[in-house]
């Protein structure tokens, strides 16, 4: 591995209103009043997305009413934090640490505004000590997970025997805009969730070893994937191009960054991916020379918690090491930019 800093504990928490997809299709024409034949011809989508569940840190009736961004803002500070608080706890009793143990914090995160940002907010709700070092990240979408993991693997290293928290959360369900009845923002009721997670890393660890990270955005592709700015929220870009992409220009990108470790995908023990979509999954598996439902765990977490953005491949991160898993793991995601992003780390 090129350095060595390790992941020492790693946990995820939810919000408390689980969502069923089916309850969501059947809401789908309270949920855009004036969407008629664009969300009747979408309604498919529901069951075929690969979500049977999602949670929430809303109750289901709120998504049935008009909300501005103030609202919406006020939300995401208060349900982000509450809920890598709840993660932080439970990674830093995993780890044997104390609040003031930790040295630094990177707080990842796409899904609203926050100034003071999170990891400040943090600080005192958690007990961290007033000189911790502060490294907030905004705009990585669903890269966040892997390149954030990456970003505390390299303060670790830069200093070793410092602990670093990395805080991850993004609130989805938030962003959702009743009055957007486009293609890509019914597409974004059947897939997104909340969610949060927190990992300690340290050169001091006796975890998995993290290795090299890289990323690569391709030029001219910023409309490919992220947010628009509207008066009611953040309106969600997608495009029907991202499979089709993930099978030829993300294939060659991941297999040029394991060759300069002379690795191919054959060397991989693991592949641990963010779960954009089942059809995302399904490109995935072509892309990496895998049978089709060879990225069981990836799928699993979207059958059960949705995407949600950048803490998904945590979850999907913590499956993989519950079962045992050992070898070369290899974590990918694709978020805005239009930017890839990966990982190496030796289980």
């Amino acid at each position: 591995m090129a350095h060595s800093a390790r992941l020492a504990a790693l946990a995820t928490a939810v919000p408390s209103y689980r969502i069923d997809q089916r309850d969501v299709a059947d809401r789908a024409h309270r949920l855009f009043p004036e969407g008629g034949a664009v969300v009747e011809r979408l309604l498919p989508v529901y069951g075929h997305s690969g979500v049977e569940t999602r949670y929430s840190c809303v109750p289901p009736e709120w998504y049935e009413r008009p909300h501005g961004w103030s609202e919406k803002n006020r939300l995401y500070l208060e349900h982000a934090v509450s809920l890598l608080e709840r993660a932080s706890r439970d990674c830093l009793a995993q780890s044997n640490l104390d609040p003031i143990d930790i040295d630094a914090v990177v707080a990842v995160s796409t899904t609203g505004i926050a100034t003071p940002s999170l990891d400040a907010l943090l600080i005192e709700r958690l007990g961290l000590r007033p000189d911790v070092e502060r490294l907030p990240i905004f705009g990585l979408g669903c890269g966040g997970g892997v390149l954030g993991l990456a970003r505390a693997a390299s303060v670790a290293a830069a200093e070793p025997g410092r602990n670093v928290l990395l805080c991850v959360v993004d609130l989805c369900g938030l962003t959702f805009r009743r009055a957007d009845s486009s293609k890509s923002n019914v597409i974004a009721t059947a897939l997104f969730g909340d969610g949060a997670a927190a990992a300690v890393v340290s050169t001091e660890a006796e975890g998995p070893a993290l290795g090299r990270a890289g990323q690569h955005t391709w030029p001219q592709s910023l409309d490919i994937m992220g947010w628009s700015v509207e008066e009611d929220g953040l309106g969600v870009i997608f495009s029907r191009d991202i499979p089709a992409l993930t099978r030829t220009e993300f294939r060659k990108v991941a297999s040029g960054f394991l060759a300069r470790d002379r690795l191919s995908f054959a060397d991989v023990d693991c592949f641990v991916c963010h779960p954009g979509g089942a059809k995302v999954l399904d490109a995935l598996e072509e892309a990496f020379d895998r049978p089709a439902g060879a990225l069981a765990m990836s799928r699993d977490v979207l059958r059960d918690y949705g995407n949600m953005s950048a803490p998904t491949v945590l979850f999907v991160l913590e499956r993989v090491l519950a079962a045992g898993t050992e070898g070369l793991c290899f974590l990918s995601a694709l978020g805005p930019g239009f930017t890839a992003a990966f990982l190496e780390m030796k289980a």
